[in-house]
C-alpha cells in the first residue's frame, strides 16, 4: 500500500500528518446547541494562592439554567466529588458567579480571574436563564467567594511564590 495515496476528499495522506476535516469550519462554541453546551467552572479557594480547580460540566441546557441553580450544581459537586476534596472547607463561601473567558475570545492575563469587567459578575439571585446572560457553549466562569474577591481586587498580590 502507497503511504502517500490520494484520499478520496482530494487531500493527501501521510503517516505523519494529522488528519484533519478542513471542510468543517463550525467554530467550537456554536457546535453544539445551548441545550447540551459544556463549560468550566474555575471553583476559586484562594486568589492570593492561585488556588483553583476547574469543573467541567457537559450537557448544560443554558436556556434554562439559572445563576442559583448552577452555583448549587458546583457546590454540590465540591461536596460530592473526590477531585474537590481541598475544597470542601470553603464550599458554603462560594456564592458569586463571574464570567472568565468566552470560546475564541481574548483572555485576561492574570491567570486566576480577571480583575477588570464587574459587568461580568452575575447576580446571585437572578432567575435569567445563564443563555441570556451571554453564556454559550465552551464558555468559562468563575466561580468564589464575593468578599475575598473584593479584598484580592483592592491589592491584587499573589503569595505563591514567596519563599519566606
Amino acid at each position: 500500500m502507497d503511504p502517500v495515496a490520494p484520499r478520496s476528499e482530494g487531500f493527501e495522506h501521510h503517516p505523519y500528518a494529522p488528519q484533519t476535516d478542513f471542510l468543517d469550519t463550525t467554530v467550537t462554541n456554536q457546535a453544539r446547541p445551548l441545550t447540551q453546551a459544556v463549560i468550566t467552572v474555575r471553583v476559586i479557594k484562594n486568589f492570593e494562592y492561585r488556588a483553583m480547580k476547574a469543573l467541567v460540566l457537559k450537557d448544560v441546557d443554558l436556556t434554562t439554567l439559572t445563576t442559583p441553580q448552577l452555583i448549587a450544581q458546583c457546590k454540590e459537586a465540591v461536596r460530592t466529588q473526590p477531585g474537590f476534596k481541598a475544597y470542601r472547607n470553603v464550599v458554603d463561601q462560594l456564592d458569586t458567579i463571574k464570567l472568565y473567558t468566552q470560546a475564541h475570545g481574548a483572555k485576561t492575563t492574570n491567570l486566576i480571574i480577571n480583575l477588570d469587567h464587574p459587568e461580568w459578575i452575575f447576580d446571585s439571585a437572578s432567575d435569567a436563564p445563564l443563555a441570556s446572560l451571554g453564556v454559550q457553549n465552551e464558555t468559562e466562569l468563575s466561580l468564589f467567594h464575593r468578599a475575598a474577591y473584593d479584598a484580592f481586587l483592592a491589592h491584587p498580590q499573589t503569595r505563591w511564590d514567596d519563599t519566606a
